[in-house]
């Protein structure tokens, strides 16, 4: 993610530089109308042009951005009453599914709870979007922004926080609370007093996840395609059949002008590159937060992308009118938000490697529990009997339901015969000692190595370097020049003697 945001910084300076925007500045932009209508009684002089102009007071603009911040919290917590009532369906899933009588469903009844479980939630995550949209819209609006790249970072940043949310809630959730807060055999907690709450599978927490992030990734890779290319085809599609409708199918044989053909395609959303690059750093998101958990993220987004390239210049060049053009010296806020994506990779992957996945667990057997203590690590052999090492012993007489004997559950509990059943015994506290250990270490390690790949790699290329400063100087030359052969006639006008020195 470092490196390639780095390469990214270097590209940008090399278009700001074939487009000519490197002194391109915001201050050159002009205010947006709804700005000038709302404080045209306020003005104030701008430092920069000299000129008076329309002013927002700090109160107002903090006032407005404090109702935003509210919406945006609202929001969010409307994200998490969702995750929250999927949780409950997958509670109450996991109880029928158990019991159900087509004997394959209940065999398999975790993976059918969790593979209905997530494509309810993608079905709640495309409906949420539709109104975080227009959400977004209201609040930025509400905030009078003062130009328009103010406008769509503000947008985007609201938009990207409420998909982000919207997206990976679940995820998080499967990632670091399925599980946890389950209890034991005999004691264990219920929602509401009713329905006890879910396990990991029984061969680990990472392949809930992994499946939670194969289905919601390939289905939303999927509607974004038809929505950018199937959507355009069927409405332009309907456009001519109205045309035709109409009884323009005369006029339709006669060779029709370009512009009028281009006229008649969809026209795109005023914002639409915003859109593009939403889905493009999602999909970012989705390939570097959780890439421990599934490895597969990368290939999957790299073939989306090669298919998306043909269908983007497809649709912009037969199924959308031009869009219009607007100067840019980077892509705004964006690129903030990956820079930030990339610090939350780490940590999440940190949390993830020493958590959920069973990684700390079999090292710490290995060097201290298991048959090669003192000796060295040996590989397999290291983990034999991790297994049942991982496992505890309920008594089941304790139910005082009539079964009797022992049965085994993971956890790391002292057994019913111990001084203090059921407590947790010293290989847990070694366990979570160690995973806090690794996260310290792996996230101090990973951050250090960014750091120093991020002054590796110098943001502007080196020949580029070299023909901006030839640019400066071949400038401060013909300014010399200038005023030298300005010295000169002043010298000849006055009858002085001429020298070649800088005045």
């Amino acid at each position: 993610a470092t490196v390639f945001l780095e390469f990214w910084k270097r590209r940008r300076a090399v278009l700001t530089y074939d487009w000519d925007l490197i002194d391109w500045e915001d201050e050159e932009e002009e205010l947006r109308p709804q700005f000038e209508a709302k404080y045209s009684q306020v003005e104030r002089v701008n430092p920069i042009t000299g000129k008076p102009e329309p002013f927002q007071p700090f109160p107002d603009k903090l006032s407005r951005l404090m109702v935003s911040v509210s919406g945006i919290f609202f929001m969010i917590s409307l994200v998490l009453t969702a995750v929250f009532a999927v949780v409950v369906y997958r509670l109450v899933a996991m109880e029928q599914f158990a019991s159900f009588k087509w004997y394959f469903i209940k065999k398999y009844w975790q993976f059918a709870t969790s593979g209905t479980g997530v494509c309810i939630n993608f079905m709640i995550i495309m409906s949420l979007n539709v109104v975080y949209e227009k959400v977004a819209y209201l609040l930025t609006d509400l905030e009078h922004p003062r130009t328009e790249s103010e406008w769509e970072n503000s947008f985007a940043l609201k938009m990207f926080l409420f998909q982000f949310v919207n997206l990976n809630s679940s995820i998080f959730y499967i990632a670091f609370f399925l599980g946890r807060f389950a209890g034991r055999p005999g004691k264990y907690n219920k929602l509401f007093n009713r329905w006890r709450l879910e396990e990991c599978h029984p061969s680990g927490c990472l392949i809930d996840l992994c499946l939670q992030m194969g289905v919601i990734m390939v289905l939303k890779q999927m509607w974004n395609n038809f929505m950018e290319l199937g959507y355009p085809l069927l409405q332009n599609w309907w456009s001519r059949r109205k045309m035709k409708k109409r009884g323009q199918s005369m006029e339709n044989k006669i060779s029709l002008p370009q512009w009028e053909k281009d006229w008649n395609l969809q026209p795109m959303n005023l914002h639409g590159l915003m859109d593009e690059y939403l889905e493009m750093v999602l999909q970012f998101g989705f390939t570097t937060i959780f890439v421990a958990a599934f490895p597969l993220a990368p290939l999957l987004a790299l073939l989306n992308n090669i298919i998306e390239i043909r269908l983007d210049a497809y649709k912009f060049v037969t199924q959308w009118r031009r869009p219009m053009p607007a100067r840019a010296t980077d892509i705004g806020i964006w690129y903030g938000i990956l820079e930030g994506i990339g610090v939350l990779a780490v940590i999440t992957n940190a949390f993830v490697i020493a958590i959920t996945s069973d990684y700390i667990p079999r090292f710490v057997y290995a060097y201290k529990y298991g048959p090669c203590t003192d000796q060295g690590y040996r590989q397999e052999k290291c983990l034999k009997g991790y297994v049942n090492s991982s496992l505890s012993v309920f008594d089941l007489s304790e139910l005082g339901m009539g079964y009797s004997g022992y049965c085994r559950y993971r956890d790391y509990r002292a057994p019913p015969w111990s001084s203090t059943p059921y407590e947790f015994t010293l290989q847990f506290w070694h366990v979570l000692a160690a995973r806090l250990a690794f996260i310290i270490v792996f996230e101090h390690l990973v951050f250090g190595i960014k750091s120093f790949i991020a002054y590796l790699i110098p943001d502007i290329p080196k020949d580029l370097c070299d023909r901006m400063r030839r640019e400066k100087y071949l400038v401060q030359e013909m300014m010399y020049e200038a005023e030298l052969e300005h010295l000169q006639r002043e010298r000849k006008k006055n009858g002085k003697q001429y020298h070649h020195e800088w005045p």
